[in-house]
Protein backbone atom coordinates (compact mmCIF):
# COMPACT_ATOMS: atom_id res chain seq x y z
CA UNK A 1 0.00 0.00 0.00
CA UNK A 2 2.91 2.49 1.04
CA UNK A 3 4.42 1.47 -2.48
CA UNK A 4 1.21 2.43 -4.32
CA UNK A 5 1.02 5.82 -2.80
CA UNK A 6 4.57 6.85 -2.69
CA UNK A 7 4.44 6.13 -6.56
CA UNK A 8 1.24 8.22 -6.95
CA UNK A 9 2.97 10.89 -5.68
CA UNK A 10 6.74 10.55 -6.22
CA UNK A 11 5.96 10.43 -10.53
CA UNK A 12 4.27 13.66 -10.53
CA UNK A 13 7.11 15.73 -9.00
CA UNK A 14 9.74 13.42 -10.84
CA UNK A 15 8.17 14.77 -14.04
CA UNK A 16 8.32 18.46 -12.63
CA UNK A 17 11.93 18.16 -12.04
CA UNK A 18 12.41 17.29 -15.40
CA UNK A 19 10.20 20.07 -16.90
CA UNK A 20 12.77 22.28 -14.51
CA UNK A 21 15.83 20.95 -16.41
CA UNK A 22 14.38 21.20 -19.26
CA UNK A 23 12.94 25.00 -19.00
CA UNK A 24 16.82 26.07 -19.36
CA UNK A 25 16.19 25.10 -23.35
CA UNK A 26 13.27 27.03 -23.54
CA UNK A 27 15.05 30.46 -25.50
CA UNK A 28 11.85 31.74 -27.56
CA UNK A 29 8.22 31.46 -28.05
CA UNK A 30 8.49 29.33 -30.32
CA UNK A 31 10.51 26.64 -28.36
CA UNK A 32 7.78 26.97 -26.06
CA UNK A 33 5.54 26.22 -28.71
CA UNK A 34 7.34 23.82 -30.99
CA UNK A 35 10.25 22.67 -29.53
CA UNK A 36 12.77 24.81 -32.05
CA UNK A 37 11.01 22.23 -35.13
CA UNK A 38 13.50 20.18 -33.66
CA UNK A 39 11.56 16.59 -32.45
CA UNK A 40 12.85 13.33 -34.28
CA UNK A 41 10.36 10.71 -35.01
CA UNK A 42 10.58 8.32 -31.63
CA UNK A 43 9.84 11.15 -29.44
CA UNK A 44 7.04 12.14 -31.94
CA UNK A 45 5.57 9.05 -31.66
CA UNK A 46 5.88 8.97 -27.61
CA UNK A 47 4.10 12.31 -27.47
CA UNK A 48 1.32 11.64 -30.19
CA UNK A 49 0.55 8.51 -28.34
CA UNK A 50 -0.07 9.83 -24.77
CA UNK A 51 -1.61 12.66 -25.81
CA UNK A 52 -4.33 10.80 -27.24
CA UNK A 53 -4.55 7.75 -24.53
CA UNK A 54 -5.98 10.44 -21.57
CA UNK A 55 -8.52 10.06 -19.29
CA UNK A 56 -11.09 9.75 -22.12
CA UNK A 57 -9.71 6.07 -22.66
CA UNK A 58 -8.67 5.46 -18.86
CA UNK A 59 -12.04 6.32 -17.79
CA UNK A 60 -14.37 6.95 -20.12
CA UNK A 61 -13.89 4.34 -22.34
CA UNK A 62 -12.83 1.79 -20.10
CA UNK A 63 -16.01 2.59 -18.05
CA UNK A 64 -18.03 2.01 -21.78
CA UNK A 65 -16.07 -1.06 -21.89
CA UNK A 66 -17.10 -2.25 -18.65
CA UNK A 67 -20.67 -1.81 -18.93
CA UNK A 68 -21.53 -2.21 -22.77
CA UNK A 69 -18.55 -4.82 -23.72
CA UNK A 70 -16.53 -5.46 -26.94
CA UNK A 71 -18.61 -3.40 -28.85
CA UNK A 72 -16.58 0.22 -26.71
CA UNK A 73 -14.37 -0.45 -29.49
CA UNK A 74 -16.60 1.57 -31.79
CA UNK A 75 -15.53 4.17 -29.34
CA UNK A 76 -11.74 4.13 -30.47
CA UNK A 77 -12.81 3.13 -33.88
CA UNK A 78 -13.09 6.48 -34.78
CA UNK A 79 -9.75 7.39 -33.86
CA UNK A 80 -8.31 4.77 -35.88
CA UNK A 81 -9.39 5.43 -39.05
CA UNK A 82 -9.09 9.72 -38.18
CA UNK A 83 -5.31 8.35 -38.36
CA UNK A 84 -5.33 6.75 -41.67
CA UNK A 85 -6.23 10.00 -43.60
CA UNK A 86 -3.63 12.51 -40.76
CA UNK A 87 -1.05 9.74 -42.20
CA UNK A 88 -1.84 11.23 -45.73
CA UNK A 89 -1.74 14.97 -44.82
CA UNK A 90 1.07 14.92 -41.75
CA UNK A 91 3.90 15.79 -44.05
CA UNK A 92 1.94 18.66 -45.93
CA UNK A 93 1.19 19.86 -42.53
CA UNK A 94 4.60 19.99 -41.45
CA UNK A 95 5.90 21.73 -44.72
CA UNK A 96 3.57 24.54 -43.96
CA UNK A 97 5.16 25.29 -40.82
CA UNK A 98 2.75 27.13 -38.99
CA UNK A 99 2.19 27.29 -35.17
CA UNK A 100 -1.05 26.64 -34.31
CA UNK A 101 -4.47 25.28 -36.11
CA UNK A 102 -6.27 28.60 -36.29
CA UNK A 103 -2.73 29.62 -38.47
CA UNK A 104 -3.88 27.22 -40.79
CA UNK A 105 -7.42 28.69 -40.88
CA UNK A 106 -6.28 32.14 -41.57
CA UNK A 107 -3.40 31.42 -43.98
CA UNK A 108 -6.97 29.47 -46.35
CA UNK A 109 -9.79 31.54 -44.87
CA UNK A 110 -9.39 34.63 -42.98
CA UNK A 111 -8.92 36.44 -39.43
CA UNK A 112 -12.71 35.31 -38.42
CA UNK A 113 -11.60 31.78 -39.12
CA UNK A 114 -8.95 32.24 -36.61
CA UNK A 115 -10.95 33.73 -34.00
CA UNK A 116 -13.85 31.26 -34.07
CA UNK A 117 -11.19 28.35 -34.54
CA UNK A 118 -9.19 30.05 -31.34
CA UNK A 119 -12.55 30.41 -29.64
CA UNK A 120 -13.70 26.54 -30.16
CA UNK A 121 -10.22 25.03 -28.89
CA UNK A 122 -10.20 26.81 -26.08
CA UNK A 123 -13.64 25.84 -24.68
CA UNK A 124 -13.02 21.94 -25.89
CA UNK A 125 -9.50 22.11 -24.48
CA UNK A 126 -9.78 22.74 -21.42
CA UNK A 127 -12.75 21.10 -21.19
CA UNK A 128 -10.63 18.23 -21.99
CA UNK A 129 -7.40 19.30 -19.50
CA UNK A 130 -10.26 19.48 -16.93
CA UNK A 131 -11.28 15.52 -17.07
CA UNK A 132 -7.71 14.88 -16.25
CA UNK A 133 -7.56 17.03 -13.02
CA UNK A 134 -11.24 14.75 -12.30
CA UNK A 135 -8.88 11.17 -13.31
CA UNK A 136 -5.98 12.33 -11.03
CA UNK A 137 -8.42 13.01 -7.89
CA UNK A 138 -9.90 9.82 -8.00
CA UNK A 139 -6.65 8.32 -8.53
CA UNK A 140 -5.26 9.59 -5.24
CA UNK A 141 -8.56 9.13 -3.71
CA UNK A 142 -8.53 5.06 -4.32
CA UNK A 143 -4.51 4.30 -4.12
CA UNK A 144 -4.56 6.06 -0.62
CA UNK A 145 -8.15 4.59 0.47
CA UNK A 146 -10.09 8.26 0.97
CA UNK A 147 -7.33 9.83 3.12
CA UNK A 148 -7.01 12.20 0.05
CA UNK A 149 -10.56 13.29 -1.19
CA UNK A 150 -11.64 13.27 -4.53
CA UNK A 151 -12.01 17.53 -4.76
CA UNK A 152 -8.22 17.76 -2.62
CA UNK A 153 -6.96 15.26 -5.36
CA UNK A 154 -8.16 16.71 -8.28
CA UNK A 155 -6.34 20.06 -6.98
CA UNK A 156 -3.16 18.43 -6.31
CA UNK A 157 -3.70 17.15 -10.27
CA UNK A 158 -4.36 20.55 -11.45
CA UNK A 159 -1.53 22.60 -9.55
CA UNK A 160 1.07 19.58 -11.23
CA UNK A 161 -0.08 19.46 -14.54
CA UNK A 162 -0.22 23.17 -14.41
CA UNK A 163 3.63 24.06 -13.09
CA UNK A 164 4.83 21.23 -15.18
CA UNK A 165 3.10 23.32 -18.45
CA UNK A 166 4.24 26.24 -17.05
CA UNK A 167 7.55 25.34 -16.98
CA UNK A 168 8.80 24.84 -20.73
CA UNK A 169 5.75 24.13 -22.79
CA UNK A 170 6.55 21.83 -25.68
CA UNK A 171 10.09 20.85 -24.93
CA UNK A 172 9.17 19.34 -21.76
CA UNK A 173 5.65 17.53 -22.85
CA UNK A 174 7.73 15.95 -25.95
CA UNK A 175 10.82 14.92 -23.50
CA UNK A 176 8.40 12.91 -20.66
CA UNK A 177 6.50 11.18 -23.12
CA UNK A 178 8.64 8.32 -24.20
CA UNK A 179 9.05 7.40 -21.10
CA UNK A 180 4.94 8.09 -20.26
CA UNK A 181 4.49 5.55 -23.45
CA UNK A 182 6.71 2.98 -22.27
CA UNK A 183 5.55 2.71 -18.73
CA UNK A 184 1.51 2.85 -20.21
CA UNK A 185 2.33 0.19 -23.08
CA UNK A 186 4.18 -2.06 -20.57
CA UNK A 187 1.82 -1.70 -17.32
CA UNK A 188 -1.76 -2.56 -19.84
CA UNK A 189 -0.03 -5.23 -21.29
CA UNK A 190 1.25 -7.13 -18.86
CA UNK A 191 -1.98 -6.56 -16.43
CA UNK A 192 -4.26 -8.03 -19.40
CA UNK A 193 -3.07 -11.51 -19.21
CA UNK A 194 -2.41 -11.55 -15.28
CA UNK A 195 -5.84 -11.15 -14.83
CA UNK A 196 -7.18 -13.26 -17.11
CA UNK A 197 -4.91 -16.25 -15.40
CA UNK A 198 -5.74 -15.33 -12.13
CA UNK A 199 -9.45 -15.40 -13.21
CA UNK A 200 -8.88 -18.64 -14.75
CA UNK A 201 -8.76 -18.53 -18.27
CA UNK A 202 -10.40 -17.07 -21.16
CA UNK A 203 -13.43 -19.45 -20.80
CA UNK A 204 -13.82 -18.82 -17.39
CA UNK A 205 -13.64 -14.58 -18.28
CA UNK A 206 -16.75 -15.23 -20.94
CA UNK A 207 -18.61 -17.54 -18.21
CA UNK A 208 -18.76 -14.20 -16.06
CA UNK A 209 -19.91 -11.62 -18.35
CA UNK A 210 -23.09 -10.59 -19.17
CA UNK A 211 -25.84 -11.59 -22.56
CA UNK A 212 -24.31 -9.60 -25.26
CA UNK A 213 -20.76 -8.32 -23.72
CA UNK A 214 -19.23 -10.22 -26.68
CA UNK A 215 -21.23 -8.78 -29.02
CA UNK A 216 -20.13 -6.36 -31.94
CA UNK A 217 -22.66 -3.74 -31.27
CA UNK A 218 -24.06 -4.77 -27.57
CA UNK A 219 -27.46 -4.36 -28.26
CA UNK A 220 -27.32 -0.97 -30.10
CA UNK A 221 -27.76 -0.22 -33.34
CA UNK A 222 -25.79 1.84 -35.67
CA UNK A 223 -27.00 5.39 -35.11
CA UNK A 224 -25.36 4.22 -31.65
CA UNK A 225 -21.89 3.30 -33.29
CA UNK A 226 -22.06 6.84 -35.30
CA UNK A 227 -22.76 8.28 -31.78
CA UNK A 228 -19.77 7.04 -30.05
CA UNK A 229 -17.44 6.65 -33.07
CA UNK A 230 -18.03 10.12 -34.73
CA UNK A 231 -17.07 12.37 -32.05
CA UNK A 232 -13.26 10.47 -32.04
CA UNK A 233 -12.96 10.50 -35.63
CA UNK A 234 -13.87 14.19 -35.91
CA UNK A 235 -11.33 15.30 -33.08
CA UNK A 236 -8.65 13.28 -34.23
CA UNK A 237 -8.76 15.32 -36.92
CA UNK A 238 -9.29 18.30 -36.04
CA UNK A 239 -6.71 17.98 -32.98
CA UNK A 240 -4.68 20.45 -32.31
CA UNK A 241 -2.15 19.28 -30.28
CA UNK A 242 -1.41 16.65 -33.08
CA UNK A 243 -1.47 19.47 -35.61
CA UNK A 244 0.76 21.59 -33.38
CA UNK A 245 3.05 18.36 -32.86
CA UNK A 246 3.72 17.68 -36.40
CA UNK A 247 4.61 21.43 -36.64
CA UNK A 248 7.12 20.56 -33.87
CA UNK A 249 8.80 17.62 -36.23
CA UNK A 250 12.33 17.74 -37.54
CA UNK A 251 10.70 17.59 -40.90
CA UNK A 252 7.98 16.32 -43.21
CA UNK A 253 8.97 12.85 -43.44
CA UNK A 254 9.39 12.45 -39.62
CA UNK A 255 5.53 13.59 -38.90
CA UNK A 256 4.53 11.08 -41.62
CA UNK A 257 6.57 8.33 -40.09
CA UNK A 258 5.25 9.54 -36.68
CA UNK A 259 1.54 8.89 -37.39
CA UNK A 260 2.52 4.97 -38.23
CA UNK A 261 3.80 4.57 -34.98
CA UNK A 262 0.96 6.28 -33.53
CA UNK A 263 -1.79 4.07 -35.10
CA UNK A 264 -0.17 1.45 -33.53
CA UNK A 265 1.01 2.10 -30.40
CA UNK A 266 -3.01 3.96 -30.19
CA UNK A 267 -4.58 0.85 -31.32
CA UNK A 268 -2.75 -1.59 -29.32
CA UNK A 269 -3.36 0.42 -25.75
CA UNK A 270 -6.59 1.41 -26.51
CA UNK A 271 -7.52 -2.52 -27.56
CA UNK A 272 -5.78 -3.50 -24.37
CA UNK A 273 -7.32 -1.11 -21.68
CA UNK A 274 -10.80 -2.58 -23.22
CA UNK A 275 -10.12 -5.50 -23.05
CA UNK A 276 -9.19 -5.14 -19.52
CA UNK A 277 -11.86 -3.74 -18.35
CA UNK A 278 -14.23 -6.12 -19.52
CA UNK A 279 -11.87 -8.79 -17.85
CA UNK A 280 -12.71 -6.44 -15.02
CA UNK A 281 -16.25 -6.84 -15.22
CA UNK A 282 -16.15 -10.62 -15.08
CA UNK A 283 -13.72 -9.88 -11.85
CA UNK A 284 -15.83 -7.06 -9.86
CA UNK A 285 -19.47 -7.19 -11.11
CA UNK A 286 -20.16 -5.03 -8.13
CA UNK A 287 -18.58 -2.15 -9.67
CA UNK A 288 -21.86 -2.07 -12.26
CA UNK A 289 -24.22 -1.30 -8.91
CA UNK A 290 -21.35 0.32 -6.67
CA UNK A 291 -19.32 3.56 -6.46
CA UNK A 292 -16.12 4.31 -4.43
CA UNK A 293 -15.75 8.03 -5.66
CA UNK A 294 -19.58 9.84 -3.76
CA UNK A 295 -21.96 10.36 -7.06
CA UNK A 296 -19.53 9.13 -9.79
CA UNK A 297 -20.17 5.24 -11.52
CA UNK A 298 -17.65 2.95 -10.05
CA UNK A 299 -17.29 1.68 -13.98
CA UNK A 300 -15.61 4.70 -14.84
CA UNK A 301 -12.51 3.49 -11.83
CA UNK A 302 -12.47 -0.59 -13.17
CA UNK A 303 -9.01 0.23 -14.27
CA UNK A 304 -8.17 1.57 -10.61
CA UNK A 305 -9.94 -0.98 -8.87
CA UNK A 306 -8.18 -3.78 -11.15
CA UNK A 307 -4.59 -2.32 -10.17
CA UNK A 308 -5.39 -1.78 -6.36
CA UNK A 309 -7.06 -4.74 -5.76
CA UNK A 310 -6.41 -7.54 -8.86
CA UNK A 311 -2.86 -6.98 -9.27
CA UNK A 312 0.28 -7.60 -7.31
CA UNK A 313 2.32 -4.63 -5.37
CA UNK A 314 4.75 -4.16 -7.82
CA UNK A 315 2.44 -4.88 -10.46
CA UNK A 316 -0.77 -2.40 -9.03
CA UNK A 317 2.51 0.20 -8.90
CA UNK A 318 3.14 -0.19 -11.99
CA UNK A 319 -0.41 0.18 -13.65
CA UNK A 320 -0.95 3.37 -11.07
CA UNK A 321 1.84 4.81 -12.57
CA UNK A 322 0.61 4.31 -15.92
CA UNK A 323 -2.45 5.99 -14.56
CA UNK A 324 -0.68 8.95 -13.53
CA UNK A 325 1.15 9.08 -16.66
CA UNK A 326 -2.51 9.14 -18.70
CA UNK A 327 -3.23 11.79 -16.86
CA UNK A 328 -0.29 14.05 -16.67
CA UNK A 329 0.67 13.71 -20.14
CA UNK A 330 -2.74 14.41 -21.53
CA UNK A 331 -3.43 17.35 -19.51
CA UNK A 332 0.07 18.99 -20.53
CA UNK A 333 -0.62 18.97 -23.79
CA UNK A 334 -4.62 20.03 -23.77
CA UNK A 335 -3.21 22.80 -21.35
CA UNK A 336 -0.54 24.30 -23.75
CA UNK A 337 -2.44 23.74 -26.86
CA UNK A 338 -4.93 26.67 -25.77
CA UNK A 339 -2.56 28.70 -23.97
CA UNK A 340 -0.65 29.05 -27.46
CA UNK A 341 -4.22 29.87 -29.03
CA UNK A 342 -4.59 32.73 -26.47
CA UNK A 343 -0.26 33.96 -26.86
CA UNK A 344 -0.43 33.71 -30.49
CA UNK A 345 -3.49 33.69 -32.41
CA UNK A 346 -4.86 36.70 -29.89
CA UNK A 347 -2.55 38.37 -27.94
CA UNK A 348 0.60 38.25 -30.55
CA UNK A 349 -1.64 38.14 -34.05
CA UNK A 350 -4.07 41.16 -32.39
CA UNK A 351 -2.86 42.49 -29.38
CA UNK A 352 0.60 43.18 -29.50
CA UNK A 353 2.07 41.65 -32.80
CA UNK A 354 5.36 43.71 -32.11
CA UNK A 355 6.20 41.79 -28.33
CA UNK A 356 9.13 40.78 -27.58
CA UNK A 357 9.69 36.95 -26.89
CA UNK A 358 10.10 37.25 -23.03
CA UNK A 359 6.62 39.00 -22.91
CA UNK A 360 4.71 36.20 -24.93
CA UNK A 361 6.48 33.54 -22.92
CA UNK A 362 4.88 35.52 -19.85
CA UNK A 363 1.50 35.73 -21.37
CA UNK A 364 1.52 31.98 -22.33
CA UNK A 365 2.49 30.83 -18.88
CA UNK A 366 -0.30 33.03 -17.25
CA UNK A 367 -2.81 31.56 -19.95
CA UNK A 368 -1.82 27.97 -18.53
CA UNK A 369 -2.72 29.10 -15.26
CA UNK A 370 -5.69 30.73 -16.01
CA UNK A 371 -6.88 27.69 -18.25
CA UNK A 372 -6.10 25.62 -15.40
CA UNK A 373 -8.55 27.72 -12.95
CA UNK A 374 -11.25 27.75 -15.52
CA UNK A 375 -10.65 23.84 -15.99
CA UNK A 376 -11.86 23.07 -12.02
CA UNK A 377 -14.90 25.33 -12.71
CA UNK A 378 -16.40 23.24 -15.95
CA UNK A 379 -16.10 20.31 -14.14
CA UNK A 380 -19.38 21.58 -12.01
CA UNK A 381 -21.15 21.19 -15.57
CA UNK A 382 -21.01 17.36 -16.33
CA UNK A 383 -21.59 14.42 -14.45
CA UNK A 384 -19.03 11.59 -16.12
CA UNK A 385 -15.86 11.39 -18.15
CA UNK A 386 -17.42 9.90 -20.56
CA UNK A 387 -20.20 12.34 -21.02
CA UNK A 388 -17.26 15.64 -21.00
CA UNK A 389 -15.11 13.80 -23.66
CA UNK A 390 -17.64 13.38 -25.86
CA UNK A 391 -19.20 16.83 -25.73
CA UNK A 392 -15.67 18.40 -25.72
CA UNK A 393 -14.82 15.68 -29.17
CA UNK A 394 -18.47 17.12 -30.71
CA UNK A 395 -17.07 20.61 -29.96
CA UNK A 396 -14.16 20.69 -32.17
CA UNK A 397 -15.60 17.70 -33.94
CA UNK A 398 -18.68 19.99 -35.41
CA UNK A 399 -16.38 23.43 -35.62
CA UNK A 400 -12.82 22.48 -36.98
CA UNK A 401 -13.00 19.36 -38.44
CA UNK A 402 -14.76 20.09 -41.54
CA UNK A 403 -13.04 23.43 -41.88
CA UNK A 404 -9.58 21.86 -41.36
CA UNK A 405 -10.04 19.58 -44.23
CA UNK A 406 -11.75 21.06 -46.51
CA UNK A 407 -8.34 23.08 -46.84
CA UNK A 408 -6.44 20.36 -47.38
CA UNK A 409 -9.15 18.27 -49.52
CA UNK A 410 -11.02 20.55 -51.65
CA UNK A 411 -9.96 23.37 -53.95
CA UNK A 412 -13.15 25.27 -54.17
CA UNK A 413 -13.99 25.93 -50.55
CA UNK A 414 -13.66 29.43 -49.90
CA UNK A 415 -13.33 31.51 -47.09
CA UNK A 416 -16.94 32.56 -46.44
CA UNK A 417 -17.65 28.49 -46.59
CA UNK A 418 -15.05 28.48 -44.22
CA UNK A 419 -15.95 30.54 -41.64
CA UNK A 420 -19.80 29.46 -41.73
CA UNK A 421 -18.56 26.12 -41.15
CA UNK A 422 -16.96 27.18 -37.94
CA UNK A 423 -19.32 29.76 -36.83
CA UNK A 424 -22.10 26.62 -37.53
CA UNK A 425 -20.29 23.99 -35.71
CA UNK A 426 -19.55 25.67 -32.89
CA UNK A 427 -22.87 27.45 -32.37
CA UNK A 428 -25.09 24.54 -32.90
CA UNK A 429 -23.37 22.32 -29.98
CA UNK A 430 -23.19 25.23 -27.49
CA UNK A 431 -26.44 26.55 -29.09
CA UNK A 432 -28.20 22.52 -28.33
CA UNK A 433 -26.78 22.03 -25.28
CA UNK A 434 -27.70 25.59 -23.33
CA UNK A 435 -31.22 25.02 -25.01
CA UNK A 436 -31.51 21.69 -23.46
CA UNK A 437 -30.50 22.79 -19.99
CA UNK A 438 -33.45 25.27 -20.21
CA UNK A 439 -36.05 22.57 -21.28
CA UNK A 440 -35.58 22.59 -25.00
CA UNK A 441 -36.35 19.06 -26.19
CA UNK A 442 -34.54 18.01 -28.92
CA UNK A 443 -35.32 13.89 -28.97
CA UNK A 444 -36.64 12.12 -31.86
CA UNK A 445 -38.28 8.62 -32.63
CA UNK A 446 -36.10 6.92 -35.36
CA UNK A 447 -36.71 3.31 -36.50
CA UNK A 448 -38.72 2.67 -32.82
CA UNK A 449 -35.94 3.98 -30.60
CA UNK A 450 -35.50 7.43 -29.30
CA UNK A 451 -32.54 9.12 -29.39
CA UNK A 452 -31.91 12.71 -27.88
CA UNK A 453 -29.53 14.86 -29.83
CA UNK A 454 -28.70 16.64 -27.26
CA UNK A 455 -27.35 14.01 -25.40
CA UNK A 456 -23.34 14.03 -25.23
CA UNK A 457 -23.40 10.63 -27.23
CA UNK A 458 -25.54 12.19 -30.19
CA UNK A 459 -25.00 15.91 -30.51
CA UNK A 460 -22.40 16.11 -32.68
CA UNK A 461 -24.70 14.32 -35.19
CA UNK A 462 -26.52 17.67 -35.75
CA UNK A 463 -23.35 19.75 -35.28
CA UNK A 464 -21.88 18.10 -38.32
CA UNK A 465 -24.79 18.09 -40.43
CA UNK A 466 -25.11 21.81 -39.81
CA UNK A 467 -21.63 22.62 -40.37
CA UNK A 468 -20.72 20.37 -43.57
CA UNK A 469 -23.70 22.01 -44.86
CA UNK A 470 -22.89 25.15 -44.65
CA UNK A 471 -18.97 24.74 -45.36
CA UNK A 472 -20.84 22.89 -48.86
CA UNK A 473 -23.58 24.98 -49.76
CA UNK A 474 -21.91 28.85 -49.01
CA UNK A 475 -18.43 28.07 -50.69
CA UNK A 476 -20.86 27.06 -53.25
CA UNK A 477 -22.49 30.19 -53.38
CA UNK A 478 -19.81 32.60 -53.14
CA UNK A 479 -16.19 33.16 -55.48
CA UNK A 480 -13.67 30.84 -55.51
CA UNK A 481 -10.35 31.51 -53.34
CA UNK A 482 -7.65 32.23 -55.62
CA UNK A 483 -4.90 29.77 -56.42
CA UNK A 484 -2.49 31.43 -54.29
CA UNK A 485 -4.65 30.66 -51.38
CA UNK A 486 -5.27 26.76 -51.83
CA UNK A 487 -1.88 25.51 -53.63
CA UNK A 488 0.41 25.45 -50.25
CA UNK A 489 -2.16 22.67 -49.18
CA UNK A 490 -1.94 20.65 -52.17
CA UNK A 491 1.42 20.39 -52.17
CA UNK A 492 3.28 17.57 -51.33
CA UNK A 493 5.88 17.53 -48.68
CA UNK A 494 9.38 16.61 -50.20
CA UNK A 495 10.64 13.36 -48.96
Amino acid sequence: MNLLIAVVLAYPLILIAVSLWRSRAVKSHADFMVAGRTVPVILLVGTLVCTWIGSGSLFGGAGLAYRTGIAELWFSFGAWVGLIVAYFIAGRVRRIAQYTVPDLLEQRYNAAARVLGTLAIILAYVTIAAYQFRGGGWILAIVTDGRISPTEGMYITAAAIVVFTALAGMVSIVTVDILNGTIITLAVLLSLPYMVFELGGVGEVLQNLPTGHTSVLGGHNVLWVLGVSMPTFLLLLGESGMYQKFFSAKDATAARRAVIGMVLGVVVIETALALLAIVGRAAYPALMEQTFIPGRPGSETVILHVARHGLPVLGGAALLAAAVAIVLSTGNTFLLVPSTNLSRDIYERFINPQAAEKRKLTIQRISVVLFGILGLLLLTQFTTVLQMALYAYSLVGASLTPALLACFLWKRVTAQGGVACIAGGLGSIVGIGVLSRLGVDFALTLGGTEFDFADSQYIVIPGVIISITLLIVVSLLTRPSAPEKWQPFFTEALE
